[in-house]
Protein backbone atom coordinates (compact mmCIF):
# COMPACT_ATOMS: atom_id res chain seq x y z
CA UNK A 1 0.00 0.00 0.00
CA UNK A 2 2.86 2.39 0.83
CA UNK A 3 4.39 1.88 -2.63
CA UNK A 4 1.06 2.58 -4.34
CA UNK A 5 0.68 5.67 -2.15
CA UNK A 6 4.05 6.97 -3.39
CA UNK A 7 2.86 6.51 -6.97
CA UNK A 8 -0.17 8.69 -6.17
CA UNK A 9 2.13 11.40 -4.79
CA UNK A 10 4.27 11.16 -7.93
CA UNK A 11 1.16 11.57 -10.10
CA UNK A 12 0.24 14.68 -8.12
CA UNK A 13 3.65 16.12 -8.93
CA UNK A 14 3.18 15.38 -12.63
CA UNK A 15 0.06 17.54 -12.40
CA UNK A 16 2.16 20.31 -10.83
CA UNK A 17 4.78 20.15 -13.57
CA UNK A 18 2.52 20.01 -16.63
CA UNK A 19 1.35 23.65 -16.59
CA UNK A 20 4.67 25.16 -15.44
CA UNK A 21 6.42 25.01 -18.80
CA UNK A 22 3.51 25.64 -21.17
CA UNK A 23 3.54 29.42 -21.21
CA UNK A 24 7.20 29.77 -22.13
CA UNK A 25 6.91 27.16 -24.89
CA UNK A 26 3.80 28.69 -26.44
CA UNK A 27 4.47 32.41 -25.94
CA UNK A 28 6.39 33.06 -29.20
CA UNK A 29 3.13 32.12 -30.99
CA UNK A 30 0.63 33.29 -28.36
CA UNK A 31 1.81 36.88 -28.11
CA UNK A 32 1.46 37.37 -31.87
CA UNK A 33 -1.99 35.77 -31.88
CA UNK A 34 -3.11 37.96 -28.96
CA UNK A 35 -1.40 41.11 -30.30
CA UNK A 36 0.44 41.36 -26.97
CA UNK A 37 3.97 42.70 -26.40
CA UNK A 38 6.71 40.12 -25.84
CA UNK A 39 7.20 41.22 -22.22
CA UNK A 40 3.57 40.47 -21.30
CA UNK A 41 4.57 36.88 -20.57
CA UNK A 42 6.26 38.23 -17.46
CA UNK A 43 2.97 39.72 -16.26
CA UNK A 44 1.14 36.42 -16.77
CA UNK A 45 3.90 34.53 -15.02
CA UNK A 46 3.76 37.03 -12.17
CA UNK A 47 0.04 36.39 -11.72
CA UNK A 48 0.57 32.63 -11.63
CA UNK A 49 3.41 32.92 -9.13
CA UNK A 50 1.54 35.45 -6.97
CA UNK A 51 -1.35 33.01 -6.62
CA UNK A 52 1.11 30.29 -5.67
CA UNK A 53 2.75 32.50 -3.04
CA UNK A 54 -0.61 33.21 -1.42
CA UNK A 55 -1.58 29.55 -1.31
CA UNK A 56 1.90 28.55 -0.06
CA UNK A 57 1.71 30.97 2.87
CA UNK A 58 -1.78 29.66 3.71
CA UNK A 59 -0.72 26.03 3.22
CA UNK A 60 -0.25 25.22 6.91
CA UNK A 61 -3.83 26.11 7.86
CA UNK A 62 -5.32 24.67 4.66
CA UNK A 63 -3.53 21.34 5.02
CA UNK A 64 -4.49 21.02 8.69
CA UNK A 65 -8.12 21.75 7.81
CA UNK A 66 -8.57 19.50 4.77
CA UNK A 67 -5.62 17.09 4.61
CA UNK A 68 -3.05 16.66 1.86
CA UNK A 69 -5.16 14.31 -0.28
CA UNK A 70 -8.15 16.64 -0.59
CA UNK A 71 -5.91 19.65 -1.17
CA UNK A 72 -4.07 17.80 -3.97
CA UNK A 73 -7.32 16.83 -5.69
CA UNK A 74 -8.92 20.28 -5.38
CA UNK A 75 -5.73 21.96 -6.55
CA UNK A 76 -5.68 19.74 -9.63
CA UNK A 77 -9.30 20.73 -10.36
CA UNK A 78 -8.28 24.40 -10.21
CA UNK A 79 -5.31 23.99 -12.54
CA UNK A 80 -7.30 21.87 -15.01
CA UNK A 81 -10.07 24.48 -15.11
CA UNK A 82 -7.56 27.31 -15.53
CA UNK A 83 -5.81 25.54 -18.41
CA UNK A 84 -9.16 24.95 -20.10
CA UNK A 85 -9.82 28.67 -19.64
CA UNK A 86 -6.51 29.49 -21.32
CA UNK A 87 -7.51 27.41 -24.33
CA UNK A 88 -10.77 29.34 -24.69
CA UNK A 89 -9.55 32.86 -23.84
CA UNK A 90 -10.68 35.43 -26.45
CA UNK A 91 -8.31 38.17 -25.25
CA UNK A 92 -5.30 38.90 -23.07
CA UNK A 93 -7.35 39.98 -20.06
CA UNK A 94 -8.88 36.50 -19.84
CA UNK A 95 -5.39 34.98 -19.75
CA UNK A 96 -4.53 37.32 -16.88
CA UNK A 97 -7.64 36.24 -14.96
CA UNK A 98 -7.17 32.50 -15.51
CA UNK A 99 -3.53 32.80 -14.41
CA UNK A 100 -4.76 33.43 -10.84
CA UNK A 101 -6.44 30.03 -10.18
CA UNK A 102 -3.58 28.40 -12.06
CA UNK A 103 -1.23 29.73 -9.39
CA UNK A 104 -3.54 29.17 -6.43
CA UNK A 105 -3.86 25.52 -7.41
CA UNK A 106 -0.15 24.85 -6.96
CA UNK A 107 1.06 26.36 -3.69
CA UNK A 108 -0.65 24.41 -0.91
CA UNK A 109 -0.20 20.98 -2.47
CA UNK A 110 3.43 21.77 -3.30
CA UNK A 111 4.25 22.71 0.30
CA UNK A 112 2.20 19.84 1.73
CA UNK A 113 3.74 17.08 -0.37
CA UNK A 114 7.26 18.42 0.05
CA UNK A 115 6.95 18.59 3.82
CA UNK A 116 5.42 15.11 4.00
CA UNK A 117 8.18 13.50 1.94
CA UNK A 118 10.96 15.47 3.69
CA UNK A 119 9.73 14.35 7.11
CA UNK A 120 8.83 10.71 6.43
CA UNK A 121 10.95 9.51 3.48
CA UNK A 122 14.60 9.27 2.53
CA UNK A 123 16.37 11.84 0.31
CA UNK A 124 16.06 9.63 -2.78
CA UNK A 125 12.27 9.84 -2.63
CA UNK A 126 12.43 13.64 -2.59
CA UNK A 127 14.60 13.59 -5.72
CA UNK A 128 12.29 11.11 -7.46
CA UNK A 129 9.27 13.15 -6.41
CA UNK A 130 10.68 16.19 -8.18
CA UNK A 131 11.74 13.96 -11.06
CA UNK A 132 8.03 13.43 -11.68
CA UNK A 133 7.53 17.19 -11.64
CA UNK A 134 10.13 17.18 -14.40
CA UNK A 135 8.16 14.54 -16.30
CA UNK A 136 5.19 16.90 -16.34
CA UNK A 137 7.32 19.94 -17.16
CA UNK A 138 9.00 18.05 -20.03
CA UNK A 139 5.75 16.75 -21.48
CA UNK A 140 4.19 20.23 -21.51
CA UNK A 141 6.49 21.79 -24.17
CA UNK A 142 6.51 18.55 -26.16
CA UNK A 143 2.72 18.55 -26.35
CA UNK A 144 2.69 22.24 -27.24
CA UNK A 145 5.39 21.81 -29.90
CA UNK A 146 3.34 19.09 -31.60
CA UNK A 147 0.52 21.60 -32.07
CA UNK A 148 2.31 24.87 -32.85
CA UNK A 149 4.52 23.06 -35.32
CA UNK A 150 1.55 21.66 -37.21
CA UNK A 151 -1.65 23.54 -37.81
CA UNK A 152 -0.79 27.22 -37.43
CA UNK A 153 -0.73 30.13 -34.99
CA UNK A 154 -4.05 29.35 -33.32
CA UNK A 155 -3.13 25.77 -32.43
CA UNK A 156 -1.55 26.74 -29.13
CA UNK A 157 -5.14 26.58 -27.86
CA UNK A 158 -5.26 22.87 -28.69
CA UNK A 159 -2.07 22.37 -26.70
CA UNK A 160 -3.62 23.93 -23.61
CA UNK A 161 -6.83 21.96 -24.15
CA UNK A 162 -4.90 18.68 -24.34
CA UNK A 163 -3.00 19.38 -21.12
CA UNK A 164 -6.26 20.37 -19.41
CA UNK A 165 -7.69 16.98 -20.39
CA UNK A 166 -4.71 15.18 -18.87
CA UNK A 167 -5.20 17.18 -15.68
CA UNK A 168 -8.85 16.17 -15.46
CA UNK A 169 -7.83 12.49 -15.70
CA UNK A 170 -5.45 13.07 -12.78
CA UNK A 171 -8.33 14.68 -10.87
CA UNK A 172 -10.33 11.45 -11.14
CA UNK A 173 -7.37 9.40 -9.88
CA UNK A 174 -6.72 11.72 -6.95
CA UNK A 175 -10.34 11.78 -5.80
CA UNK A 176 -10.59 7.98 -6.10
CA UNK A 177 -7.52 7.62 -3.86
CA UNK A 178 -8.73 9.88 -1.02
CA UNK A 179 -9.45 7.03 1.48
CA UNK A 180 -5.94 5.66 0.89
CA UNK A 181 -4.38 9.06 1.59
CA UNK A 182 -6.03 9.22 5.01
CA UNK A 183 -5.04 5.69 6.05
CA UNK A 184 -1.42 5.94 4.95
CA UNK A 185 -1.00 9.43 6.42
CA UNK A 186 -2.08 8.19 9.86
CA UNK A 187 0.17 5.16 9.62
CA UNK A 188 3.24 7.16 8.59
CA UNK A 189 2.61 9.81 11.25
CA UNK A 190 2.46 7.12 13.93
CA UNK A 191 5.68 5.48 12.74
CA UNK A 192 7.42 8.84 12.55
CA UNK A 193 6.41 9.71 16.12
CA UNK A 194 7.91 6.45 17.43
CA UNK A 195 11.27 7.14 15.78
CA UNK A 196 11.47 10.92 16.22
CA UNK A 197 15.03 12.07 17.11
CA UNK A 198 16.03 14.61 19.74
CA UNK A 199 16.19 17.96 17.97
CA UNK A 200 17.57 20.10 20.77
CA UNK A 201 21.03 20.22 19.18
CA UNK A 202 19.79 21.38 15.78
CA UNK A 203 19.86 25.07 14.73
CA UNK A 204 16.39 26.19 15.70
CA UNK A 205 15.63 22.84 17.35
CA UNK A 206 14.42 23.08 20.93
CA UNK A 207 11.87 21.77 23.35
CA UNK A 208 9.72 24.87 23.57
CA UNK A 209 6.11 24.71 22.51
CA UNK A 210 5.40 28.38 21.85
CA UNK A 211 4.48 29.94 18.48
CA UNK A 212 6.93 29.22 15.68
CA UNK A 213 8.52 32.27 14.05
CA UNK A 214 10.41 30.93 11.03
CA UNK A 215 12.31 34.12 10.24
CA UNK A 216 13.84 34.10 13.73
CA UNK A 217 15.32 30.62 13.28
CA UNK A 218 19.05 30.86 12.66
CA UNK A 219 20.06 30.46 9.02
CA UNK A 220 16.53 30.54 7.59
CA UNK A 221 16.98 33.89 5.83
CA UNK A 222 20.02 32.64 3.91
CA UNK A 223 18.11 29.50 2.94
CA UNK A 224 15.20 31.61 1.70
CA UNK A 225 17.43 33.75 -0.53
CA UNK A 226 18.96 30.57 -1.99
CA UNK A 227 15.47 29.34 -2.84
CA UNK A 228 14.60 32.69 -4.42
CA UNK A 229 17.54 32.59 -6.82
CA UNK A 230 17.06 28.89 -7.59
CA UNK A 231 13.48 29.42 -8.76
CA UNK A 232 14.56 32.60 -10.51
CA UNK A 233 17.04 30.66 -12.65
CA UNK A 234 14.67 27.78 -13.36
CA UNK A 235 11.62 29.90 -14.21
CA UNK A 236 13.59 32.43 -16.27
CA UNK A 237 15.14 29.68 -18.37
CA UNK A 238 11.76 28.02 -18.87
CA UNK A 239 9.82 31.20 -19.67
CA UNK A 240 12.28 33.08 -21.89
CA UNK A 241 14.37 30.27 -23.38
CA UNK A 242 12.08 29.84 -26.42
CA UNK A 243 11.88 33.58 -27.08
CA UNK A 244 15.68 33.85 -26.90
CA UNK A 245 16.17 30.93 -29.29
CA UNK A 246 13.64 32.33 -31.78
CA UNK A 247 14.76 35.98 -31.65
CA UNK A 248 18.54 35.60 -31.26
CA UNK A 249 19.39 32.13 -32.58
CA UNK A 250 16.83 32.16 -35.42
CA UNK A 251 15.07 28.88 -34.60
CA UNK A 252 11.43 28.19 -35.44
CA UNK A 253 8.93 28.39 -32.57
CA UNK A 254 8.33 24.62 -32.66
CA UNK A 255 12.05 23.80 -32.58
CA UNK A 256 12.63 26.30 -29.76
CA UNK A 257 9.83 24.69 -27.73
CA UNK A 258 11.41 21.26 -28.26
CA UNK A 259 14.81 22.57 -27.16
CA UNK A 260 13.33 24.08 -24.00
CA UNK A 261 11.64 20.75 -23.30
CA UNK A 262 15.18 19.33 -23.22
CA UNK A 263 16.00 21.81 -20.45
CA UNK A 264 13.21 20.20 -18.43
CA UNK A 265 14.34 16.78 -19.60
CA UNK A 266 17.76 17.59 -18.08
CA UNK A 267 16.07 18.35 -14.77
CA UNK A 268 14.03 15.14 -14.98
CA UNK A 269 16.94 12.84 -15.85
CA UNK A 270 19.16 14.55 -13.30
CA UNK A 271 16.64 13.99 -10.51
CA UNK A 272 16.19 10.36 -11.46
CA UNK A 273 19.97 9.88 -11.22
CA UNK A 274 20.19 11.97 -8.04
CA UNK A 275 17.83 9.56 -6.28
CA UNK A 276 20.49 6.85 -6.65
CA UNK A 277 23.45 9.16 -5.98
CA UNK A 278 22.00 10.06 -2.56
CA UNK A 279 23.13 6.61 -1.41
CA UNK A 280 26.73 7.86 -1.76
CA UNK A 281 26.65 11.67 -1.46
CA UNK A 282 25.06 13.93 1.14
CA UNK A 283 22.47 16.54 0.23
CA UNK A 284 24.84 19.46 0.73
CA UNK A 285 27.45 18.02 -1.63
CA UNK A 286 24.80 17.42 -4.30
CA UNK A 287 23.54 21.00 -3.91
CA UNK A 288 27.08 22.37 -4.37
CA UNK A 289 27.87 20.22 -7.43
CA UNK A 290 24.51 21.03 -8.98
CA UNK A 291 24.95 24.77 -8.57
CA UNK A 292 28.43 24.66 -10.11
CA UNK A 293 27.08 22.68 -13.08
CA UNK A 294 24.16 25.07 -13.62
CA UNK A 295 26.53 28.04 -13.57
CA UNK A 296 28.77 26.31 -16.14
CA UNK A 297 25.76 25.76 -18.43
CA UNK A 298 24.73 29.41 -18.13
CA UNK A 299 28.26 30.53 -19.00
CA UNK A 300 28.14 28.28 -22.08
CA UNK A 301 25.08 30.24 -23.26
CA UNK A 302 26.98 33.49 -22.79
CA UNK A 303 29.77 32.47 -25.18
CA UNK A 304 29.31 33.51 -28.87
CA UNK A 305 28.98 29.95 -30.17
CA UNK A 306 26.73 28.28 -32.81
CA UNK A 307 23.13 27.58 -31.84
CA UNK A 308 23.83 23.91 -31.09
CA UNK A 309 25.78 25.01 -28.02
CA UNK A 310 22.65 26.75 -26.76
CA UNK A 311 20.94 23.36 -26.77
CA UNK A 312 23.85 21.92 -24.78
CA UNK A 313 23.85 24.89 -22.40
CA UNK A 314 20.15 24.53 -21.61
CA UNK A 315 20.54 20.79 -21.07
CA UNK A 316 23.53 21.34 -18.75
CA UNK A 317 21.64 23.97 -16.76
CA UNK A 318 18.76 21.52 -16.36
CA UNK A 319 21.10 18.74 -15.20
CA UNK A 320 22.74 21.13 -12.74
CA UNK A 321 19.45 22.37 -11.32
CA UNK A 322 18.17 18.81 -10.89
CA UNK A 323 19.47 18.00 -7.38
CA UNK A 324 19.33 21.51 -5.90
CA UNK A 325 15.65 22.03 -5.09
CA UNK A 326 14.78 18.55 -3.75
CA UNK A 327 17.99 18.34 -1.72
CA UNK A 328 17.47 21.80 -0.19
CA UNK A 329 13.93 20.81 0.74
CA UNK A 330 15.01 17.49 2.23
CA UNK A 331 17.64 19.30 4.31
CA UNK A 332 14.98 21.49 5.95
CA UNK A 333 14.20 19.21 8.94
CA UNK A 334 17.93 18.43 9.29
CA UNK A 335 18.97 22.08 9.28
CA UNK A 336 16.16 23.58 11.34
CA UNK A 337 14.41 20.73 13.21
CA UNK A 338 11.18 18.86 12.52
CA UNK A 339 9.15 21.11 14.80
CA UNK A 340 9.99 24.13 12.66
CA UNK A 341 10.05 22.31 9.32
CA UNK A 342 6.36 22.57 8.27
CA UNK A 343 6.24 26.34 8.77
CA UNK A 344 9.68 26.90 7.25
CA UNK A 345 8.71 24.70 4.29
CA UNK A 346 5.74 26.96 3.56
CA UNK A 347 7.98 30.04 3.75
CA UNK A 348 10.49 28.39 1.43
CA UNK A 349 7.74 27.65 -1.08
CA UNK A 350 6.52 31.24 -0.87
CA UNK A 351 9.98 32.77 -1.32
CA UNK A 352 10.81 30.31 -4.11
CA UNK A 353 7.72 31.43 -5.98
CA UNK A 354 8.62 35.03 -5.23
CA UNK A 355 11.71 34.35 -7.31
CA UNK A 356 9.44 32.98 -10.03
CA UNK A 357 7.22 36.05 -9.66
CA UNK A 358 9.86 38.75 -9.83
CA UNK A 359 12.84 37.51 -11.79
CA UNK A 360 11.29 36.45 -15.14
CA UNK A 361 9.22 39.68 -15.40
CA UNK A 362 12.34 41.68 -14.55
CA UNK A 363 14.12 40.08 -17.49
CA UNK A 364 11.08 40.82 -19.67
CA UNK A 365 11.19 44.47 -18.60
CA UNK A 366 14.92 44.74 -19.26
CA UNK A 367 14.60 42.95 -22.61
CA UNK A 368 11.77 45.27 -23.74
CA UNK A 369 14.13 48.22 -23.17
CA UNK A 370 17.15 46.51 -24.71
CA UNK A 371 17.14 43.03 -26.27
CA UNK A 372 16.31 39.46 -25.31
CA UNK A 373 20.00 38.83 -25.98
CA UNK A 374 20.66 39.67 -22.32
CA UNK A 375 18.98 36.36 -21.37
CA UNK A 376 22.19 34.28 -20.89
CA UNK A 377 23.93 37.02 -18.88
CA UNK A 378 20.92 37.33 -16.61
CA UNK A 379 20.90 33.56 -16.05
CA UNK A 380 24.63 33.46 -15.30
CA UNK A 381 24.42 36.26 -12.70
CA UNK A 382 21.41 34.64 -11.03
CA UNK A 383 23.13 31.24 -10.89
CA UNK A 384 26.22 32.83 -9.37
CA UNK A 385 24.12 34.56 -6.68
CA UNK A 386 22.39 31.27 -5.85
CA UNK A 387 25.78 29.59 -5.41
CA UNK A 388 27.10 32.41 -3.21
CA UNK A 389 24.17 32.47 -0.76
CA UNK A 390 24.05 28.68 -0.51
CA UNK A 391 27.73 28.53 0.39
CA UNK A 392 27.26 31.29 2.98
CA UNK A 393 24.47 29.20 4.56
CA UNK A 394 26.73 26.13 4.71
CA UNK A 395 29.50 28.16 6.34
CA UNK A 396 27.03 29.61 8.86
CA UNK A 397 25.64 26.19 9.80
CA UNK A 398 29.15 24.77 10.27
CA UNK A 399 29.77 27.44 12.91
CA UNK A 400 26.38 26.95 14.61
Amino acid sequence: MATFFLLIIYLAFISLGLPDSLLGASWPVMHADMNAPLGTAGVLYMNVAAGTIVSSLASGAVLRRFGTGKVAAISCVMTAGALFGFSQSPSLIWLVLFAIPLGLGGGSVDAGLNNYVAEHYEARHMSWLHCFWGVGATLGPMIMASFIGGTGSGSWRDGYLTVAGIQFVLVVILFASLPLWDRVARSRASASARHAPDESALPGGDAETGPIKPLQVKGVKLALVSFLFYCGVESTAGLWGSSYLVSVKGLSAATAAQWVSMFYMGITIGRLITGFVTFKLANRALIRYGQATALAGALLLVLPLPSGFSFAGLMIIGLGLAPIYPCMLHETPVRFGKRHAPSIMGYQMAVAYTGSTLMPPLLGFLASHSTIGIFPYYLALSAAAMFLFSERLNAYLRKA
